[in-house]
């Protein structure tokens, strides 16, 4: 009997131990959405179109000028989110109000602003609005970097219809360091949540569960043609934010540093080139003469592991580390090269227009089914080229194409473009250019087994 009381008693304790513990998480979730949800606001937008009149309108309207315009307003909308209250400062996505012609925010409480552009950024995404009002909300940055895969997120913002206003979500953060999520944007990094965010979220707040501001709404994936959530969302980091939003303030835009080198993913067949056990790094394909990254003394096939006190986990990984840093900061890079590690000192300068900070190289020249590019020590190991072989290697072969019915196969060197060498992919294409107004290509090849031929293609 006693044995049973204590059995009941010990049931009892649990289920009010659990009920309590889910009490209290619950409340945490409305504590965070609470304080977070005057700090958003709605972002609606409006753009005037002007269309020419056609003949068709011309015949139900006699009377109008067929060479004059109609005009169109076409309305848009997003959500932003206020990080200084005291100037009045909103953080939201470039796309949300880009060309737009008039912008306006609500707040919560109803109130409506209209919103000057303080400065964007295309290749982030993001941009910086700023607001004449009093007795704003403004929330707190978090640091995205202490974020981990798992943790509870919230996202608040106004999917669909202005009347959804101040929606919020939840959900946990999927994955870290998302990248190549948006065909033409320069830089990603994102943090991939399953929270729930839908057309009209851009631009709102993902907060961590102690209502810090740790991510900026930007994207979905679909999987279709669907508008609406699919269990897939992406935010710009704070961290990427941060700095952003602080040259958008102070300038109106952003200045990047560069490192002036080429640089791909590491694959399993790179990596075993290279003698390497981790897939993790950036291969360095080619470095910039004169460049911060030359000056420092990286060489091409070096693969970049290390950069300013971070592990470099993917190309992308470096190129947005390199742009965030400040132009003329000194920085420590280990290279692996060789079989070994090697500590460089780099002080990187500050991006130009015609500059590239840290791109993965083009796959090079795509002519007749010939993927063509210049040799360097990469691939010199994974073909088994000599030094002096020469400067151009054919990488891929498309099936079917006259070049593949020619015995033309990756690893086969270019020595020539008719009778003339070709000592760069630049003079390759020049050369090209000139056969391909005479209908055919010659080129010299030299195969693996170090017999050379022409070949003739034609286009």
């Amino acid at each position: 009997m006693i044995r049973q009381y204590f059995i009941i008693l010990f049931i009892t304790t649990s289920l009010f131990s659990q009920n309590s513990v889910v009490q209290q998480f619950s409340k945490a979730f409305a504590d965070v959405a609470e304080n977070a949800k005057p700090a958003v606001v709605t972002i609606i937008t409006d753009k005037i179109m002007k269309v020419p009149n056609n003949d068709l309108y011309f015949f139900f309207n006699p009377y109008m000028d067929p060479n004059s315009e109609r005009e169109y307003k076409t309305n848009a909308l997003g959500s932003g989110v206020i990080v200084d209250a005291s100037n009045g400062y909103i953080l939201t996505n470039n796309h949300v109000v880009e060309d737009m012609d008039n912008i306006k925010v609500k707040l919560i409480d109803k109130r409506e602003y209209s919103a000057k552009i303080m400065g964007t950024d295309p290749k982030s995404d993001l941009a910086i609005l700023k607001i004449e009002a009093e007795n704003l909300r403004q929330l707190k940055l978090g640091d995205s970097d202490d974020l981990r895969v798992g943790e509870w997120v919230m996202a608040v913002g106004s999917p669909f219809s202005e009347n959804l206003s101040h929606t919020v979500t939840t959900g946990i953060v999927s994955a870290m360091g998302r990248s190549n999520i948006i065909r033409g944007q320069n830089y990603e990094d994102f943090i991939q949540t399953d929270a729930a965010i839908n057309p009209g979220n851009s631009g709102g707040a993902l907060l961590n569960m102690e209502g810090e501001l740790i991510g900026i709404n930007t994207a979905i994936a679909t999987g279709g043609y669907e508008r609406g959530n699919r269990g897939v969302g992406f935010a710009i980091p704070s961290n990427m934010s941060k700095r952003i939003m602080a040259d958008l303030i102070d300038k109106g835009y952003v200045t990047r540093s560069w490192l002036g080198v080429y640089i791909q993913p590491i694959d399993d067949d790179a990596a075993k080139a290279l003698e390497m056990e981790s897939r993790d790094g950036a291969l360095v394909t080619q470095v910039v003469g004169d460049s911060p990254a030359e000056k420092a003394g990286v060489e091409e096939g070096d693969v970049i592991v290390r950069f300013d006190n971070k592990n470099i986990t993917d190309s992308s990984n470096l190129r947005n580390i390199v742009s965030l840093m400040p132009p003329g900061s000194k920085s420590k890079v280990v290279v692996f090269r060789n079989g070994s590690k090697k500590i460089l000192n780099v002080v990187l300068q500050e991006l130009k227009d015609d500059k590239k900070v840290a791109l993965r190289p083009s796959k090079g020249t795509s002519i007749l089914g010939l993927e063509v590019k210049e040799i360097n020590n990469s691939l010199k190991k994974k073909y088994n080229i000599e030094d002096n072989d020469g400067n151009l290697v054919i990488t891929d072969v498309e099936q079917g194409s006259e070049a593949e019915e020619k015995g033309l196969k990756e690893g086969d060197i270019i020595k020539r473009v008719g009778t003339q060498q070709v000592k760069s992919l630049k003079e390759f294409k020049k050369k090209e250019k000139v056969a391909r107004s005479r209908g055919s290509l010659l080129l010299l090849i030299k195969k693996d087994d170090g017999s050379s031929l022409f070949v003739t293609l034609n286009y």
